[in-house]
């Protein structure tokens, strides 16, 4: 939380996976259509890093009413690769990080650390 601050100063959802690099490389050349893009990692490694541990954590917890969880359950049932479930379940983990800080920030107009 200290290294992303204020949440608010990402326009959407899709910022914030892009200031961690989660976010896939455009491919804009009309004609084709790709199946698979890659990361962009374009932010901090270190935090990629720590939302990897963050989602091994997770898995390895089997929390059954944690949505990010669910949907790691589910994509690895669909044979997904390893680093692609959990690539997805990182971004998800963002989004709904992004969403409840958000939610709080807007209810309270500041956060603060203590």
């Amino acid at each position: 939380m200290a290294e992303i601050g204020d949440t608010r100063r990402f326009h959407n959802r899709r910022a914030i996976t892009a200031f961690f690099g989660y976010d896939t490389e455009p491919d804009d050349s009309g004609q084709h259509i790709s199946k698979s893009r890659p990361n962009t990692k374009k932010g901090s490694s270190s935090l990629r890093r720590t939302l990897f541990i963050i989602i091994r954590a997770i898995s390895a917890q089997k929390p059954i009413d944690n949505p990010v969880y669910v949907f790691l359950d589910r994509k690895r049932s669909e044979g997904k690769h390893y680093y692609s479930y959990m690539t997805a379940a990182a971004a998800k983990f963002l989004r709904i990080y992004y969403a409840k800080v958000n939610e709080v920030l807007n209810e309270k107009g500041t956060l603060v650390c203590t």
